[in-house]
């Protein structure tokens, strides 16, 4: 994989590189109430927020500081050519996220669907899963597969009962829930499973001191580490995807995507994440190729931020930049 720099703008790449590689779409890289925050624009501050005043003046296609919940699209290409769509979490924005980078990037539908855990901008927008369906699982044909601890199974079923019981709603065909199998997994990174021919291992993280996320790796070729939502990582985790670790026989990983929710301050036991000074000395102990950031909130103007990461990026030598909504990284997994 290119550890060289960071693309700024979304690009969907040729029709002939895009049907010959695998590929990551970032569906979205903001925080939980999505930006720009809501409240910096009914109630501004004096001065107003930058970053969430200037998010409505351009199109989000060129705006790296608007961002939806944070989600990722693994475009798994196959031996054979085929291409999977793997969702990791469907947030309160999932929809727009649809509208924005879907069609941009010409994703026709997804194939199975992975849940870190069950808080609201991971699950909510499962109702609206059911318009990337492909059309025969949109005909009930076919079901996909939905990967998730018993513990989120536990929240989805309250949340989403038509879901789980598949049953229309009002006997209306639009409103036909998405048809999925549910499918149960264990936090442990010792007990991988496989989604649309692609295996992850889930990798348990602190959310908080008293509740536990999933982050995945995957990659037969290059691998590739995914944690979303975290305050520490246990150091399982870490011995997993560090240099130093070798948990599936393959050596450094090629890119770890991280949060970094706060730009300033150094967390606490109390803190459900990871600040940008936290962020960081994760990166260093864990040596990956190279590091992309998400999960940011409105402190992080996207340009500023990355011009400092550049200059920390020749420091230390691994290449680390934020990452934005629509953008789609090559890789051969």
């Amino acid at each position: 994989m290119d550890s060289g720099p960071v693309p700024t703008r979304p690009t969907g790449g040729s029709a002939a590189v895009a049907s010959s590689s695998s590929s990551l779409i970032f569906l979205g890289t903001g925080c939980s109430g999505a930006l720009p925050d809501a409240r910096c624009l009914i109630q501004p501050s004096e001065p107003p927020c930058t970053v969430c005043s200037t998010a409505l003046s351009l199109p989000p296609d060129r705006n790296p500081n608007y961002r939806c919940n944070t989600s990722l699209l693994v475009d798994y290409c196959h031996d054979d050519g085929a291409h999977r769509y793997i969702l990791i979490d469907v947030g309160k924005t999932f929809r727009e996220q649809v509208l924005r980078w879907f069609v941009h990037h010409e994703v026709p539908s997804i194939d199975s669907v992975i849940l870190t855990h069950e808080h609201a901008d991971a699950v909510l927008g499962l109702d609206d899963l059911w318009v990337a369906l492909p059309s025969c699982q949109r005909n009930g044909s076919a079901k996909v597969p939905v990967f998730l601890t018993q513990f989120t199974m536990d929240s989805v079923a309250a949340r989403f009962p038509n879901l789980v019981e598949q049953k229309l709603q009002g006997g209306d065909d639009f409103a036909r829930p998405a048809q999925l199998h549910w499918t149960i997994i264990e936090g442990d990174v010792d007990k991988p499973f496989v989604a649309s021919e692609l295996q992850f291992w889930p990798l348990p993280v602190m959310h908080g001191e008293d509740y536990v996320c999933l982050g995945f790796l995957f990659g037969r070729k290059a691998r590739v580490a995914y944690l979303s939502d975290v305050s520490r990582i246990l150091p399982r985790t870490e011995h997993a995807i560090s240099k130093s670790g070798t948990a599936t026989g393959q050596g450094q990983l090629d890119l770890l995507i991280l949060e970094t929710n706060r730009l300033h301050g150094a967390g606490d036991g109390r803190s459900c994440h990871l600040t940008l000074s936290q962020s960081l000395d994760a990166v260093k102990r864990i040596r990956p190729k190279r590091a992309l950031l998400i999960g940011m909130n409105h402190e992080f103007e996207h340009h500023r931020e990355n011009q400092l990461l550049a200059r920390w990026s020749c420091r230390e030598r691994i290449p680390v930049q934020l990452a934005h909504d629509g953008l789609r990284v090559f890789i051969d997994l």
